[in-house]
């Protein structure tokens, strides 16, 4: 979307359900921009005192017909949580009511429907809120599992902003030690005394770049921890995913070769998403699609977070050899000994390649319930720590990684590079920490951002 574009529909007034579709008991409406006033006096009779509710009885504005009694408030701009003037209407929940109530605001000259996130975008735009935390507030509405609401909560109210914005004006008074080398060019000391002085600051602030980057929990708990559970053909893959997932997911056969492509299931897991990867059984292809599978199968177990590897326990000890999986790109491994109910003898061996080793039945639920423990238990493990702001989108890896790369640049040059050459690689940083929040450089970014959330918001 284009300045202009942009412009203009900020003078538009917008009008939504922000309260999500469907019958409830209560829905609520929201106006915002400069004829919310209006709008709002014409179906209420009057404003109410600001940000105090009031009840009224709204009226169509053509014939007066009576729509619904419902509580009004109304927000002045720019205290308000777009920054314009805003109006809430808190109606009765019915479609009927609704779509009544909605039709009447539209008949108001300068009003029409609000698109996906324009809410939120406006917001943005008159500075209510930085782009991190329009982030954090469209991940809060689709978190699925309590350590995502957690996360996304961080997020939503600034903690990963404030965090960049310390980061970003680090930056700045580094680089103002340095210009002021520049300025002081004549005075023998100043440039070396400035220099000493920004040094330790960018050393410490590089570390912590790096250090959020090589972090990885936060992307985890937002994405789900994959498992993939692999092994050879019949050793009860499919039966333990249906297991796993209370359902049928995947079929289940005796012939070897039935899974033939990735199937992928999400699970809350204590709390924790979880996205199991049921992957065709390891062996030489007998044809053409099931190769492909296999080659699917191999490429998704590499990229795991956690493999298990499902053995039949009733053909025998588990393979003392590494599985034969991708050892360098595998994530976490261990041993699911499956079909106890089938063996008469237990076997607690744990081989070297494996982390853990757990034995169950597929057929019988006998320690699925353990396996579910333990995979809560890994998943909370790596994501501990992860509702503190962490770089959970790929868009903040980016503006963090190419600051990183500045700040790098800049130390490795300390001694040969001038103090122009200096103070420009630090601001190429703050530059791309500032695009991170928002603060500048941000209108190709905007529409990928805001399209994520619903109408209303």
């Amino acid at each position: 979307m284009s300045v202009q574009q942009e412009s203009a529909n900020r003078a538009e007034t917008i009008a939504a359900v922000s309260s999500g579709t469907g019958a409830s008991a209560v829905a609520v409406l929201r106006i915002s921009g400069p004829q919310a006033g209006p709008a709002l006096r014409a179906l209420a009779g009057g404003l109410p005192e600001p940000r105090r509710a009031r009840l009224a009885t709204l009226r169509h504005p053509g014939d007066g017909t009576a729509l619904d009694k419902g509580l009004v408030l109304w927000f002045p701009g720019p205290r308000s949580a777009t920054g314009e003037d805003l109006a809430e209407l808190q109606v009765h929940g019915g479609p009927a009511v609704v779509a009544a109530v909605l039709n009447a605001l539209f008949t108001q000259e300068g009003l029409r429907p609000a698109e996906r996130g324009e809410f939120s975008r406006r917001a943005f735009l008159n500075g209510r809120m930085d782009l991190t935390e329009a982030e954090g507030l469209a991940d809060l509405i689709s978190a699925e599992t309590e350590g995502q609401r957690r996360l996304a909560f961080a997020h939503a109210f600034g903690h990963l902003g404030q965090r960049v914005e310390a980061w970003r004006l680090r930056l700045i008074r580094a680089m103002a030690l340095i210009e002021a080398g520049i300025d002081f060019a004549d005075e023998d000391d100043v440039p070396a005394e400035a220099r000493a002085l920004a040094r330790p600051e960018l050393v410490a602030l590089l570390g912590e770049l790096e250090a959020a980057l090589a972090d990885r929990r936060g992307a985890m708990l937002r994405e789900g921890a994959v498992v993939a559970i692999a092994g050879l053909p019949n050793a009860g893959k499919s039966s333990l995913i249906n297991a796993l997932a209370a359902r049928e997911v995947a079929i289940v056969s005796d012939e070897p070769g039935t899974t033939r492509d990735v199937l992928e299931v999400s699970l809350d897991l204590g709390g924790h998403k979880v996205t199991l990867l049921d992957t065709a059984g390891l062996r030489e292809a007998e044809g053409k699609v099931e190769a492909e599978g296999i080659r699917r199968a191999r490429h998704r177990i590499a990229q795991a977070d956690l493999v298990l590897w499902v053995h039949d326990a009733a053909a025998g000890r588990p393979p003392f050899d590494r599985p034969d999986i991708d050892a360098a790109a595998a994530g976490a491994l261990w041993l699911v000994a499956n079909k106890i109910d089938a063996t008469a003898g237990g076997d607690d061996t744990v081989p070297g390649w494996a982390e853990r080793r757990l034995a169950l039945s597929a057929a019988t639920g006998a320690g699925v319930d353990g396996l579910v423990d333990a995979l809560a238990g890994f998943v909370g493990t790596h994501a501990a720590g992860a509702d503190h702001p962490a770089l959970i989108r790929e868009r903040h890896r980016q503006d963090a990684a190419e600051a990183a790369s500045h700040v790098r640049a800049a130390m490795s040059g300390w001694d040969a590079l001038s103090d122009e050459l200096l103070a420009e690689e630090l601001r190429l940083a703050a530059r791309a920490l500032g695009r991170m929040t928002g603060v500048i450089g941000v209108e190709d970014v905007l529409d990928v951002v805001f399209r994520e959330f619903c109408i209303g918001k």
